[in-house]
């Protein structure tokens, strides 16, 4: 017993010593296992002393090996795959994909980082700072220090832009009104870089097209006064000529069927269609003149602008009519004042189709897969129009919980047609870069969900999409109609109904008639960010119109239209998501939601699929899909046939979830989801169901924990996850912490929940 003791502990003691990474470096070298900073800061503010000792981190090279927890996994894979002899293969991944080699001692220059050290110091304005840079070694292991004796702080006495006449010169001075540099404030090398840059962009707003940040010099005097410096801001004397001429549009040319293979300037059959502000020539007259009109922004005469020339290459690239868009300004051969501007333009095949095969999850806890077969037309009328015909059928099943086996098959097909400008009697224009869209559809759907019931539903709508700018979005829907009827209803549905009358409602006739606007306002795409944002807001209004025309203000006596009575409502929802982020690998996810839909005049009840519902993969996850609520109600005990979407007209949602890196390409989470929903009015049928003053002790609670697998053309996503608290009492109270028993097979089975999805829940 006690040499098998032994053995073990040698056992584990080896493993220990590979998975340190120190087992196999060569002799005479050590693991380089990173660095220390010290500084001796003087009179330096501590929170300055360490924003520079956290930006020195990032300078420092090289990068260590990854550790957790003193282990370094990568070196233990790297050395576990031996030799690799091929570029493929298992070994080759396990070496180089999921290892890392072994960071080494020698591989770190000391006296470069010393000088990285000493040069980043010197440019925030510690001219009399002074680095040193050692290493320290212990058994196999070595550490570099760098030690940072900052002295004083320069700071800005006086800053002097240029004097002489020149228009160059005057504009410079204009500009400095916003100017980034402040007497006071310490010197910064990247702060006068950026003054640099912003000075440049305000003279490329001006008509400077030819001029260069570089062109402007800053000299720095530190003899001024003791531990201040006089900056001098001036134009190099040998500047191009160009650079110093303030330029007007002159003539705006677009080639609109250009072929970078094929054609030049010169080769082009010169027929023209010249406008006011342009010329177009097109042998072809492939496109309308209109999608320039409204793309391209300069005007004969007036200054060059840089952001007028960015908006319009954007709004010609975002047309989706156009493969590669090139642009080029040209002085013109009478006035050397003046540009010529040229849009050289190759189009996108006109036609194209477009199969493809989908794995899906949605916000009932099916998965599923899809086919679907696109065709498109670029250019239906000229006019950069796209036309898009679709079809589409798939199949959906519940990996888990009381629906398994009530599949559900789909199949139908959606017709676009979207105008890249607004299509209304009212003249209306967007100034952004980004075309506004009008946009009309037209589809069908048929839904058969076995052993219940099929559903039929035809829609269409009118509406404009448009973005401010890439992170401001609206999207407007004048007319949205739906028309949604059932058949092949089955006999076990028929029967829920006689014990659930409000099943019902799912299979009745619907018509909508309304108009719906969502604002989405975004800033998620900016990585460096520590806090990012998303919100999205939507209101749906239905029936309005129609109760005007024909009278209804009856729900017990509804107006029919075709013999459908028309619903009548008007539905809020928003959503507000929040991101922390600690560095590029670890973050806190946080989301709300608020819901309410008042259904009013022709109408007693909100459209089924216009309800509420809550519980799911990508919402509450400790809960079936659909199967919280409304208020206290308890939907699983009505039923064992099947779990029935439980819908309400107001809802609360609420999740918090901590997302990091485990390891490459797999990431882990640890989350806790709240929320429910809620009747506006009592319900027979489901008592507790209502609103009232105690709603926020009806919220239902659950916490787990996640894997995310990232790659990169997919998230494949798996929660575990298990109740806190439950909207309805159980034995007598809604906390069910003291239940919890991972060690009890019958309270596993009862309450954790297996979520398999696609993509991040938000």
């Amino acid at each position: 017993m006690k040499i098998s003791k032994y053995i073990s502990l040698i056992y584990i003691g080896s493993l220990l010593v590979n998975c340190s990474g120190t087992s196999k470096i060569p002799e005479g070298d050590f693991l380089y296992t990173g660095h220390k900073i010290l500084i001796e800061k003087g009179t330096t503010a501590k929170s300055k002393v360490k924003k520079i000792e956290s930006e020195l981190n990032d300078l420092i090279r090289p990068i260590p090996n990854k550790s957790f927890l003193g282990f370094r996994p990568g070196i233990f894979f790297y050395n576990l795959a031996g030799e690799v002899k091929k570029d493929k293969g298992f070994k080759y991944w396990l070496k180089y994909k999921v290892g890392e080699a072994p960071v080494l001692m020698s591989a770190v220059n000391l006296d470069y980082n010393k000088d990285v050290v000493q040069n980043y110091i010197e440019n925030r304005g510690f001219f009399n700072a002074a680095t040193k840079a050692d290493s320290i070694s212990k058994g196999k292991k070595a550490t570099a220090t760098y030690e940072i004796k900052l002295q004083n702080q320069y700071k800005i006495k006086s800053i002097e832009y240029p004097k002489d006449s020149t228009v160059l010169s005057k504009e410079i001075t204009l500009a400095r009104k916003n100017s980034v540099l402040k007497i006071g404030k310490p010197y910064n090398l990247d702060v006068i870089k950026t003054e640099r840059s912003r000075i440049d962009a305000k003279l490329k707003e001006r008509g400077f097209y030819y001029f260069n940040e570089d062109y402007l010099l800053v000299q720095v005097d530190s003899t001024v006064a003791k531990h201040e410096v006089a900056l001098i801001l001036k134009i190099k004397k040998e500047i191009p000529a160009k650079a110093a001429i303030q330029y007007k549009i002159n003539d705006v040319y677009v080639y609109p069927s250009f072929n970078l293979k094929r054609d030049t300037v010169a080769n082009r059959k010169q027929d023209s269609i010249k406008l006011e502000n342009f010329t177009v020539i097109d042998n072809n007259t492939v496109f309308k003149p209109i999608i320039f009109d409204k793309s391209l922004l300069f005007k004969k005469g007036e200054l060059y602008n840089r952001t007028t020339h960015n908006l319009s290459l954007n709004r010609l690239i975002t047309l989706g009519t156009f493969k590669f868009v090139n642009n080029e300004f040209k002085v013109n051969d009478r006035f050397k004042d003046q540009l010529d501007a040229y849009y050289y333009l190759t189009p996108l095949p006109k036609k194209s189709i477009q199969v493809e095969a989908l794995a899906k999850t949605n916000t009932a806890n099916y998965s599923g897969t899809e086919l679907n077969i696109n065709w498109s037309n670029r250019n239906t009328f000229k006019g950069a129009e796209l036309l898009s015909i679709s079809a589409f059928s798939g199949l959906e099943v519940q990996v888990s919980g009381q629906n398994n086996g009530f599949n559900v098959y789909r199949f139908g097909g959606e017709a676009n047609l979207v105008w890249p400008r607004f299509i209304s009697p009212v003249r209306m224009n967007s100034g952004s870069a980004y075309v506004p869209n009008t946009k009309a559809t037209i589809g069908y759907e048929y839904q058969l969900r076995t052993k219940l019931y099929s559903l039929k539903t035809f829609n269409s709508s009118f509406g404009y999409s448009w973005k401010e700018n890439e992170r401001k979005e609206h999207n407007l829907n004048v007319v949205n109609i739906a028309y949604t009827s059932s058949n092949n209803v089955s006999d076990l549905y028929l029967s829920q109904i006689a014990a659930s009358p409000s099943l019902q409602s799912i299979i009745d006739k619907q018509l909508i008639f309304g108009t719906n606007y969502s604002y989405t306002y975004t800033n998620t795409m900016l990585k460096n960010k520590k806090n990012n944002i998303y919100f999205k807001g939507s209101l749906d209004f239905s029936g309005n119109a129609l109760s005007l025309l024909l009278g209804a203000n009856d729900s017990s006596d509804p107006k029919t239209v075709f013999g459908v009575p028309f619903s009548q409502y008007t539905k809020a929802e928003f959503e507000f998501r929040h991101y922390y982020n600690f560095n590029s690998e670890t973050k806190i996810a946080s989301r709300i939601i608020v819901g309410a839909g008042l259904p009013y005049g022709n109408s007693n009840n909100l459209p089924f699929i216009k309800q509420f519902f809550i519980g799911g993969t990508s919402s509450i996850r400790a809960f079936r899909a659909r199967s919280i609520g409304p208020g206290s109600f308890n939907g699983n005990a009505v039923t064992n046939s099947f779990l029935p979407d439980q819908s309400g007209d107001l809802k609360l949602e609420f999740s918090t979830e901590l997302r990091t890196q485990i390891y490459s390409f797999v990431k882990g989470a640890v989350f806790v989801d709240a929320g429910n929903i809620w009747l506006r009015n009592k319900s027979v049928e489901k008592p507790g169901a209502e609103i009232s003053s105690q709603f926020l002790n009806q919220l239902a609670v659950g916490t787990g924990v996640g894997l995310r697998f990232d790659f990169s053309f997919l998230v494949l996503r798996t929660d575990l996850a298990f109740p806190l608290r439950t909207p309805y009492e159980t034995n007598g109270k809604n906390w069910v912490v003291d239940k919890i028993d991972f060690t009890d097979r019958s309270w596993r089975k009862e309450n954790l929940i297996f979520n398999l999805a696609i993509g991040y829940p938000f």
